[in-house]
Order: structure tokens, then C-alpha cells, then sequence
């Protein structure tokens, strides 16, 4: 698996005039080399040549064995010590995979996730050489998922499916945010996650007005909207889900915004298939709650990109206009937002595949009202 994802990086590497790669710990290091560490304050760099070199791993002397032990492809480690210091160690690795002439050569870096401190240490290991973004290459590796990871994005969303039935199941009126965001943590576990994608978010009555809520110590009432979402992680991938409930009755403005927001993400889902731009997607989801008098209050994007990570590539919004290939993983997630009143947002984990597309969460998407 990750010799291939080896071999695809550096074809694009050379079709980009990349001289190398350089990764920080992070989702693209864990997707080439099944590595995981922490992003502390040590130094951690890998570096994966075009050339067809041996990628070389430069690493505190504590987490060689580990390194060693785990990787998932055949790498040099370059490990140093605190007394030593990381920059002998980056300077050797520099030198064995690119040679001693960096000036004017691109370096591939994650603009996302690298550091002034690595970027400050890579300046001075290869003089002259141009830095550059590798996100988008990157990126364009990682969107099409193979079957291993359909695989384990496929149990992420049945464990969260089986997660949100059992913790809607325990509301009660006078419950907290806090508390349910406690029982679905625990029911995420008990289903088989390895952990959660993210921290949850329960956001109810008027706090369901704000998309990423901080969930608070508000108790819930009668009439209350509560939106519930939340992910699980397993075997490192992941999904993402939201559902949103109420509190014995709604009001007649509740089940209004629900049906359109319901109806939104029936338009997204449908006009899935192969080709389709993330820019499609969201006008299908959009033009619903537009039409419904609501589109001021569809406030953010249609979905988001899914995998290793809770958000990446590709963007399901006005501007995406690339083609997405079969085996892209998103989320289509429309929601409205009434300041003062509440909000709704249901949201789904999709798949692109060969006939159109496929919904890897399929908990029960009509408004449940609970009767407490």
C-alpha cells in the first residue's frame, strides 16, 4: 500500500519539477508511511525525494525505535539527541537525498501544518532552495480512496450511526449540552471508535443558531431544536455526521426550516456521480433553501472533504470547479441558522462511485421528535 503511494508521490513530484517533498507529523506523513507522532516542540521532518532516493527521516533519538518498529516503506532515519540538537541531523539528510546543490531547487512543504521552526531549520540546511506549497499535490493523492481506506471510512460511519442512535436515545429535559456531549463521547467508544473525530458539538434552543457552537451548561426545555454532531475514528480514518432533534413539539417554523434543510441534503446526495464539481454539489443543496425563502441563512459551505482528516480536500462550495473522480469522500452537510430561533443541519458522509454516489452514514434523516 505505501510503496504505491510512494510511487504515485514522486510522479508528481517530477511532473511538478519538485525536488522533494518535506512533511511534518501529520495526515499526509501517517498516509505515505503509516507513521503517527505528535507534533511537540522536537524537531521531526521527513523527506521524500524525487529522485527515487530513499526517503530520509530526520527524528529525536527517542522516537527512533518506534519509527523503526512502524513505518510502513523502506526509510533512512537520521535521529539526534537534545544536546546535539536537530540541524547536523537535517543537514545529513539534506545532503544524501538531494545531493549538496539546493539553490533554485522546489521544496515541497505542507503550508498547512509546517512551522516557523522547521521552515527556519529547512532554509539553513538547503540554501537557495525555493520553498513552496505541496498541499495541493498532496491533496490530489489523498481525495481518491482506495479500498482499504473505503473499508475503514465504511466502519467509522456504521460506529457513528450505531453512536448517535444510543446517545439521542438518553436526552431528557433538564439534561445539559456538556452531559450529552459526555454520553456520546462514551457511546462512540462502546460502538467500536477508536476515538472521536473531533469534540462533538451539542448545540440547543438558541445556541443551535451558531454552526460551531462550544458546547455549554444550558439545560434542554421543551420545544428546543438540538443539533448533535459528531465523529468516530477508526483505523485512523474517519466520520462525520449530524443530526438534529426536538424536544417533544416543534413549532410550525421549526418543521419548516427542517423539511427545506432535509430536502437540501435529498438535492446534494442526488446529483452525485463521477465528473461533478464540489461548485454542482452545493448549488443542487443551495437552490433548495434559497428557493424556500431561506438562503440568507445557509450561512457556510454544502460539505467538506473527508478522510484521515475531518476537513480536507475536496471543498463542497461556489469556486470548486475541479471534477471529482470516483472514490472522493465528502460530506454534504446544508443547515439554516435563525438567530434567536434555532437551526437545523443535517449532514452525511458520501462516497463517488462508478453509478452516481453512495451514503456511507445512513441514520435516519426525518425529523426525530422526542417525546420526553
Amino acid at each position: 500500500m505505501n510503496t504505491d503511494r510512494l510511487a504515485r508521490l514522486t510522479t508528481a513530484m517530477t511532473e511538478q519539477d519538485f525536488a522533494a517533498v518535506v512533511l511534518m507529523p501529520a495526515a499526509n506523513l501517517r498516509y505515505l508511511t503509516g507513521l503517527t507522532f505528535h507534533p511537540g516542540k522536537r524537531l521531526t521532518l521527513a523527506i521524500f525525494p524525487a529522485n527515487g532516493t530513499t526517503p530520509a527521516f530526520v527524528l529525536p533519538a527517542m522516537e527512533l525505535a518506534q519509527a523503526q518498529t512502524h513505518a510502513g516503506l523502506s526509510m533512512s532515519f537520521y535521529p539526534w539527541n537534545d544536546a546535539d540538537g536537530p540541524q547536523q541531523a537535517l543537514a545529513d539528510a539534506i545532503a544524501d537525498t538531494l545531493g549538496s546543490h539546493t539553490k533554485g531547487r522546489l521544496l515541497g512543504v505542507e503550508y498547512t501544518a509546517m512551522r516557523v521552526m522547521e521552515m527556519r531549520a529547512l532554509e539553513h540546511a538547503a540554501p537557495g532552495a525555493e520553498i513552496v506549497d505541496a498541499v495541493p499535490l498532496l491533496a490530489n493523492l489523498r481525495m481518491v480512496k482506495d479500498q482499504e481506506e473505503l473499508e475503514a471510512m465504511t466502519e467509522a460511519a456504521q460506529i457513528i450511526d450505531a453512536a448517535i442512535y444510543r446517545t439521542i436515545a438518553q436526552i431528557k429535559i433538564g439534561m445539559t449540552e456538556r452531559e450529552l456531549s459526555a454520553i456520546c463521547t462514551q457511546e462512540i467508544k462502546a460502538a467500536g471508535g477508536e476515538g472521536e473525530s473531533f469534540d462533538n458539538i451539542i448545540a440547543s434552543g438558541p445556541n443551535s443558531a451558531s454552526p460551531h457552537h462550544n458546547n455549554t451548561d444550558r439545560q434542554f426545555q421543551s420545544g428546543d431544536l438540538i443539533i448533535i454532531d459528531c465523529g468516530a475514528r477508526y483505523k485512523g480514518y474517519l466520520s462525520d455526521i449530524t443530526r438534529t432533534v426536538v424536544v417533544n413539539e416543534p413549532s410550525a417554523e421549526a418543521r419548516r426550516i427542517y423539511e427545506l434543510v432535509l430536502a437540501a441534503n435529498n438535492a446534494g446526495r442526488a446529483v452525485i456521480r463521477p465528473g461533478i464539481t464540489g461548485e454542482q454539489i452545493d448549488q443542487a443543496a443551495r437552490t433548495v433553501i434559497t428557493a424556500g425563502g431561506f438562503g440568507d441563512y445557509f450561512i457556510h459551505r454544502t460539505g467538506h472533504g473527508l478522510g484521515l482528516e475531518a476537513h480536507e480536500p475536496p471543498y463542497i462550495v461556489g469556486g470548486s470547479t475541479m471534477p471529482l473522480p470516483v472514490g472522493a469522500t465528502f460530506t454534504i452537510e446544508p443547515g439554516i441558522y435563525i438567530n434567536g430561533v434555532g437551526g437545523v443541519r443535517i449532514e452525511d458522509d458520501v462516497v463517488i462511485t462508478e453509478e452516481g454516489g453512495k451514503s456511507l452514514t445512513n441514520f435516519d434523516r426525518e425529523l426525530i421528535v422526542l417525546q420526553v
